[in-house]
């Protein structure tokens, strides 16, 4: 009886290991964890969390830093995130040459609003600490605005800032 128990006990630890083993699967690209600092602008790069540590970054990793100033609640920074979310070549260039950092408020630093505190806006700093005022977008009375259909004009802006980086500083 015990003989016949055990045999029975052993079959189905047997049948358990067998079923559990994982599949072979071929290796995907490591994805890198979302970050909740993204706020929707892009969950696959990595976010400053605040303008101090994005100057720093900035300065340590000699790229450009990108702020952009939005609201939650603000219909023109919504539209304009997901455009900036969905465009491929910006998310690329962004991952690969530029600190970034996203704030809904005001920083003390004066230079990052040049012409008014409004949203949605997007500055670049170099990594001397220079705030790019000449890097503009197309309106005259809100020069750092961008709207979903400047996304062209966007990714042009950011490489005038990677070619300012190489060659000024």
């Amino acid at each position: 009886m015990i003989k016949g128990l055990l045999s029975v006990l052993l079959v189905l630890v047997a049948l358990s290991s067998a079923m559990g083993k994982p599949e072979k699967t071929t290796p995907k690209k490591e994805k890198r964890i979302p970050q909740t600092l993204s706020r929707g602008w892009g969950d696959q790069l990595i976010w400053a969390q605040t303008y101090e540590e994005a100057l720093f970054w900035s300065r340590s990793k000699n790229k450009p830093l990108m702020v952009i100033f939005h609201l939650e609640d603000c219909p023109h920074s919504q539209s304009l995130k997901k455009a900036f979310a969905e465009d491929k070549d910006i998310q690329k260039l962004v991952d690969e040459e530029f600190v970034v950092l996203n704030l809904v408020y005001e920083t003390t630093d004066k230079h990052l609003s040049p012409d008014g505190q409004y949203v949605p806006r997007i500055l670049f700093v170099d990594p001397s600490m220079t705030v790019r005022a000449d890097i503009t977008g197309r309106y005259s009375n809100r020069m750092y605005a961008y709207e979903p259909a400047d996304m062209k004009l966007l990714l042009s802006n950011m490489q005038r800032a990677l070619k300012f980086l190489k060659t000024e500083l």
